[in-house]
């Protein structure tokens, strides 16, 4: 092929496509590869384990006609590669290292064979360090500690009593027993078709406080849906006994609002569970509905 002074191939168009391509290639593995050596030099501890799928992403969002362009343009891919670092186990101080090491890269493309060492500490890249690594600590923190309860009621959430339900089945499977033979859930559900507002949630506080008095022993209390709450209740325990303290209870506290009487009387029903944990939780959802 001959080659004009220009250093483009000649041939036509379809020449052209292939050197554009052949310089789209050659730039895109350039930046990479300095990438990586900018990314080592500010700190990336695990040289095999930066490559990533993602980081070709990134360096191919950047690149545009053969020529980096902004990373801005970069942000979807910067975003999957953030996600992928994180699944990777990379922290995130490293991994605000790298990007700033992608940042000088992109600053500074005449640095010479890539050697060139970003500074992670300065005023903008220290600044959003600094900033982003405490806003995750107190973020983790708050997922670790979320309690998996309702703040209005102060009982635990359908998905407590999912997890509860699953872990019951699975000893049962083991123990080759129907749930139903050691278990059963006894529902209270209220009519808030005449009121809304304030009484309803005034309503299902005092039903959350009457079973947690009288379900006090280790039962599994939960909020099933907006007007209804439950107790997964072993049959050891006096079932019937409980269900009359449970209604006399309900009765004390719902009579001393006015509306709230107007409700008509809490229904307190034992449910039967199912065979299968599947339709256990079909049965929560009719529940929830009801």
């Amino acid at each position: 092929m001959d080659v004009p002074a220009t250093g483009a191939p000649s041939g036509g168009s379809d020449g052209q496509a292939a050197w554009n391509r052949f310089e789209r290639d050659r730039t895109l593995r350039a930046l990479r590869a300095r990438w990586r050596t900018a990314s080592l030099a500010a700190g990336w501890r695990f040289p095999s384990d930066w490559g990533l799928p993602e980081v070709d992403a990134v360096c191919a969002a950047v690149i545009k006609n053969g020529r980096v362009a902004p990373a801005e343009v970069a942000e979807t891919a910067l975003a999957g590669l953030g996600r992928a670092r994180a699944a990777a186990g990379a922290g995130l101080a490293e991994t605000l290292a790298d990007l700033a090491a992608l940042h000088a890269v992109l600053a500074d493309p005449d640095a010479v064979d890539g050697f060139l060492a970003p500074d992670v500490d300065s005023t903008p890249s220290r600044l959003l360090r600094v900033t982003a690594l405490a806003w995750a600590d107190v973020a983790t923190d708050q997922l670790v500690n979320t309690e998996v309860t309702e703040p209005l009621t102060g009982l635990p959430t359908a998905a407590y009593l999912r997890t509860r339900l699953s872990e019951l089945y699975r000893q049962a499977r083991r123990d080759e027993r129907p749930v139903a033979e050691a278990h059963t859930l006894l529902v209270v559900s209220m009519d808030f078709s005449s009121v809304a507002g304030w009484p309803r949630l005034t309503g299902m506080i005092l039903v959350a406080d009457a079973l947690k008095q009288v379900f006090d022993g280790g039962e599994s209390v939960a909020s099933i849906g907006p007007s209804v709450a439950g107790a997964l209740v072993p049959k050891d325990v006096r079932l019937a006994s409980s269900g009359v303290a449970l209604r006399r209870a309900l009765n004390e506290r719902l009579s001393v609002d006015a509306q709230l009487r107007d409700t008509g009387r809490p229904q307190i029903s034992a449910v039967r569970l199912p065979a299968t944990y599947e339709l256990a939780c079909d049965l929560l959802g009719t529940l929830a509905r009801s």
